[in-house]
């Protein structure tokens, strides 16, 4: 056999454990015998807490007792019940991994270990790395929550929150504005606001040949002002639990909509009762995070009938059903009523999914129906919501429009 680099041997014992390092000294040949550094030793004791033993944690050794240098023996370790050692674990995961890969690790902490604890001690839930994982978490434990740790959990929520909005509003209030203020003309001259499109076209006519030069006759601009409660935006969002990140991201949308003149939005989150958070997102986004209970059943056609009387205009209003359209409660009636919204002229839209981790399950045969009647169903990052908004907002083809945002996620 080959020597295998050094490197390349101490990683595989990092994935595989102490359990596989008799057979990895070997690997590289007989001269090869390699040794983790105290770091490794830490960093291997940070995965061992989650990874190794049954995913309940029932099997393991204190990591707080014996130290980096205790860990020749079969790998098996885990977080225990004191704080001083989870504090210490949170400590050496945010130090020895990536952000991105110490989200992954906190996430599987609570699931695999039932490690509560994160969540409910101030000083340990300060010390967590604030992402829309725990942020779901947090909403699925929000009626365990003790009353010293909550402040601390709002300040988490809100710096997800925070990040978020920073990361979405600018670009979706600059889709909503400028597909409709561009629909009129102003008479007031602004540099901001010149139509070039509109000016180059309107005054071709008045093209110098000789000059190569346009003069223009009538110089347009588009109208700023914003009409109040243009549109209608409707955010129909389902709070069942496998839909945690597309909730957080589709609520915080909802915020964003309110928060725009233009728009007459209504946030509503389902399960098999009907929740109207139109109020709490026009105010403040975390306390409508936490107004939303993941979990539960799942009733698509309880909330179509909730927000059928918001459409007065259906020209002029947008339906976004947030699901995975697994219906819990009359499914021909669901159908029926998106089918009669789209042919009233709504632009009705369902998306799937609204999060970065992609299309999750979902029922087929309703999606498939929904598309042969006309109603796009497919799974949307927040990030391409924009150009989706702006696309309805300007009369476009809506399916046209999902198979091409498809097609250039996959490029």
């Amino acid at each position: 056999m080959t020597t295998i680099d050094q490197d390349q041997i101490r990683r595989w014992r990092l994935i595989l454990g102490a359990a596989a390092e008799q057979n990895l000294q070997g690997a590289g040949g007989p001269a090869s015998g390699f040794q983790l550094s105290d770091e490794d030793l830490l960093m291997d004791e940070a995965l061992a807490a989650i990874y190794d033993g049954t995913p309940d944690g029932s099997t393991g050794t204190d990591l707080g007792g014996n130290g980096a240098g205790s860990r020749s023996k079969a790998r098996s370790a885990g977080l225990g019940s004191s704080s001083p050692k989870l504090a210490k674990w949170l400590g050496d995961v945010r130090t020895f991994f990536p952000p991105d890969i110490v989200s992954v690790i906190q996430a599987d902490a609570v699931e695999r270990k039932g490690l509560t604890q994160l969540l409910f001690e101030p000083e340990l839930l300060s010390q967590v790395k604030p992402d829309i994982g725990m942020v779901a978490t947090l909403m699925t434990l929000r009626g365990q929550i003790p009353e010293r740790t909550k402040e601390t959990a709002r300040a988490l929520v809100r710096e997800v929150v925070d990040d978020i909005m920073k990361r979405l509003e600018q670009n979706l209030t600059r889709a909503v504005t400028g597909a409709i203020n561009r629909r009129q003309h102003s008479p007031l001259p602004s540099i901001s606001g010149l139509d070039f499109r509109t000016t180059i076209r309107k005054n071709l006519k008045h093209y110098d040949r000789e000059r190569q030069l346009m003069i223009p006759e009538k110089v347009y601009f588009f109208d700023r002002a914003r009409k109040s409660k243009e549109w209608t935006v409707i955010l129909d969002i389902d709070q069942s639990g496998s839909m945690a990140n597309s909730v957080i991201y589709a609520s915080l949308v909802g915020s964003i909509f309110a928060s725009m003149p233009s728009l007459d939005t209504r946030v509503v989150a389902f399960d098999t009762e009907v929740v109207d958070l139109s109020e709490q997102c026009a105010d403040d986004p975390v306390d409508m995070l936490f107004g939303i209970q993941l979990g539960g059943g799942t009733d698509i056609n309880k909330s179509l009938i909730y927000c059928e009387p918001f459409i007065t205009e259906p020209k002029k209003t947008i339906f976004i059903l947030v699901s995975d359209l697994y219906e819990g409660g009359n499914r021909t009636e669901m159908i029926r009523r998106l089918r009669e919204m789209h042919e009233s002229g709504v632009k009705t839209i369902c998306l799937l999914a609204l999060s970065d981790d992609g299309v999750p399950s979902y029922d087929e045969s309703v999606a498939k129906r929904l598309a042969q009647y006309g109603i796009p169903c497919f799974g949307c990052t927040p990030d391409r919501l924009p150009e989706l908004i702006e696309g309805a907002l300007k009369g476009m083809d809506l399916q046209q429009l999902a198979q091409r945002m498809g097609e250039k996620g996959k490029g």
